[in-house]
């Protein structure tokens, strides 16, 4: 039976410039054939953990192990992992055949097996009938296509992926989004992908760690990402949230009661034995709109300020009586609501979809639900005063 390679393990990495910690002392540990995603803002330390294990950069203190081997120490000629960039890099006086071989003549590899490995590449990656065309003559998509099958015929263990989608525009992004996560699959081979893009990770990683000032906050597939974020920034960066200021009173029972201005609620996720002031968040798809009249647990009046059409869907934000701003989200499935902007209205918090979050991670760089303001498009602006 073949062993799987490719597994990549960071133990205490730490990579500085000067008084900066670009890398902070980070655990991570990718298996063989995942698709690990790193995601975070700029300035995160993402694309230098990236370099860090492609050996552009040399770590301050750490292990970087490639199949169980420290690498730290080794030049990136020496390690079995290849690096597809942004900018694509192609040869323009080069045609697609010549430069997906580039490296395969480069390592002398003899001409019917560099054509049977161009060959079966291209394929994979739809570009059979294109290997006579030259950069120039290929779009955004197929350029960047080129550039993953010139690292892929070198069949390294593990591939690393900065932003390489992040030159073309929004549509084509989606649609290779799909397309990169079946060539993975296809070729088993480790992708380590570094994006800012939440869908792109959302979309392709079996895993994700969120990353900032050089730390990892989170590692998790993208649906617990989602659903159980740990921290506030987690919770805020992934996804659009309601994050909202309370002051949590312990656990009672299998939920948390905590306190959003003068109204009483139950949080039944996170850190339901917390007390004291910290946070908790809500996905806009589970914040439920009623009428004003309806009563129950969990409920705090509120006054619609938005709504914003989506074609598929409809977005509400309502401000509530405690001050914050929430937004609800619906999937228009022909239902009739009377909504409309300066509707009375009652906001059901389920308790089971309200989360509790640890304290002190909005310093992390989160901003709370106040700190929010409703745009003309009917999305939220951080920081807006």
């Amino acid at each position: 039976m073949e062993v799987k390679t490719g597994s990549v393990e960071l133990v205490q990495l730490r990579k500085q410039f000067g008084e900066v910690a670009a890398v902070d002392g980070i655990d991570v540990s990718i298996g063989a054939g995942e698709f690990f995603s790193l995601l975070g803002p700029s300035g995160c330390g993402k694309t230098t953990t990236l370099r860090l294990i492609a050996g552009f950069e040399r770590p301050t203190a750490g292990k970087i192990l490639l199949d169980g081997s420290d690498m730290a120490a080794t030049p990136p000629h020496r390690r079995k992992v290849n690096t597809v960039f942004q900018s694509y890099a192609l040869f323009p006086h080069l045609d697609v055949f010549d430069n997906v071989a580039f490296g395969l003549r480069r390592a002398h590899v003899k001409k019917a097996e560099i054509r049977e490995r161009v060959t079966r590449v291209l394929e994979a990656v739809q570009l059979g009938g294109y290997e006579k065309r030259k950069p120039g003559q290929l779009s955004g998509g197929q350029q960047q296509r080129v550039a993953l099958a010139r690292a892929l015929v070198l069949e390294p263990s593990v591939l690393l992926l900065d932003e390489p989608l992040g030159a073309l525009d929004a549509k084509l992004r989606k649609a290779l989004q799909l397309e990169l996560k079946s060539i993975q699959e296809r070729f088993a081979i480790t992708f380590v992908y570094v994006t800012h893009d939440q869908e792109e990770a959302l979309t392709m990683s079996d895993r994700i760690a969120v990353m900032s000032g050089g730390r990892v906050e989170q590692i998790a597939t993208p649906e617990r990402m989602y659903e159980e974020p740990e921290t506030v920034f987690v919770a805020d960066f992934l996804g659009v949230s309601n994050l909202m200021e309370v002051n949590a009173e312990g656990a009672d029972g299998a939920a948390c009661r905590v306190k959003v201005g003068e109204f009483g609620l139950r949080a039944g996720c996170g850190k339901i034995d917390q007390t004291g002031d910290t946070f908790v968040v809500i996905r806009p798809e589970r914040v439920v709109i009623e009428p004003y009249e309806a009563s129950g647990d969990n409920r705090v009046p509120g006054m619609i300020e938005r709504v914003v059409y989506h074609g598929a869907s409809e977005q509400l934000v309502v401000r509530l009586a405690s001050g914050d701003v929430v937004q609800a989200l619906f999937v228009r499935d022909g239902s009739t609501r009377d909504w409309s902007q300066g509707t009375a209205v009652q906001v059901h918090l389920p308790a089971d979809a309200l989360r509790v979050l640890p304290p002190g991670a909005a310093g992390d760089g989160a901003l709370t639900a106040a700190e929010f303001a409703p745009q003309a498009d009917g999305t939220l602006e951080v920081g807006a005063s």
